[in-house]
Order: structure tokens, then sequence, then C-alpha cells
């Protein structure tokens, strides 16, 4: 039933399953995300994009939300039209990744640690090679 609500499919439609799957994915990712925006070692802008992609698959009353939202909106746009990201969220996300690096080296055992950092370390890398959106 495209463009069909969950609340108004049957049990018994093809497809139930798979969008009530889709539907856990972006509740759990999106609960994630929102974990990352105090929690330092957890990011936030993956989940928001897994959110807003399994969101676009088995709820679209959470996916136009998260559209509408006006801090993951923008976020979820410039992903989608030209996988980009924004130099200020780029710049966060760095701080926050030598913030847990530096944290964890002083908490956690050093191998940890070490692989850690080093997988925040390709992930920065990573980011910082994404484009900048051209509209702010």
């Amino acid at each position: 039933m495209p463009g069909g609500t969950l609340a108004h499919m049957g049990a018994d439609e093809p497809g139930t399953a798979v969008r009530w799957s889709w539907l856990a994915l972006a509740y759990v990712s999106l609960a994630i995300g929102l974990a990352g925006v105090v929690l330092p070692v957890l990011p936030t802008t993956p989940f928001i994009l897994v959110a807003a992609f399994a969101a676009d698959r088995g709820s679209p009353r959470l996916h136009a939300w998260l559209m509408d939202h006006r801090v993951f909106g923008p976020v979820i746009r410039d992903w989608r039209e030209s996988r980009a990201v924004r130099r200020r969220a780029k710049v966060l996300a760095t701080v926050m990744m030598l913030l847990a690096a530096v944290i964890m080296a002083f908490i956690a055992a050093p191998v940890l640690a070490a692989v850690a950092t080093l997988v925040m370390a390709a992930v920065g890398t990573w980011l910082w090679t994404r484009p900048e959106p051209t509209r702010t």
C-alpha cells in the first residue's frame, strides 16, 4: 500500500513485517543518535542519517518529522543531495572525537584506547574528505 501508514496496514498485507522492521531500525537509530548528543563517544549524525533512511521506508510520519526538524533536516538534506557535511559539523565531530580519545587514554585499556583512536582518526579523515554543501 504505497503512501499508507503502519496504523492503516493490516497484519496480513505483504510487506508489513518489513515495514515494521524499518520502523524499528528508524527508532533505534534515532534513540542512539539522540544519546550521541550528550555522549562524546557516540556519534549523532550517522545514526540520524540511518534513522531517516529507515523512516523513509517504514514511517512517512517519522520521515517527515526528521526532514522538517530544524537541526536534523538540513543535515539529512545535505547528505541526500550531495553527500556533503557542513564545516561546523566536521569541526564539532572532530572536537568530540578528540575529547573521546583523551578520555579513553585515561580510563580505557591501552589497546582499546589505541584501536578506538585509530578508528576515530580514520572516521575524521573520511569526514574531512566529504564536500561541504553549496547552500548554507
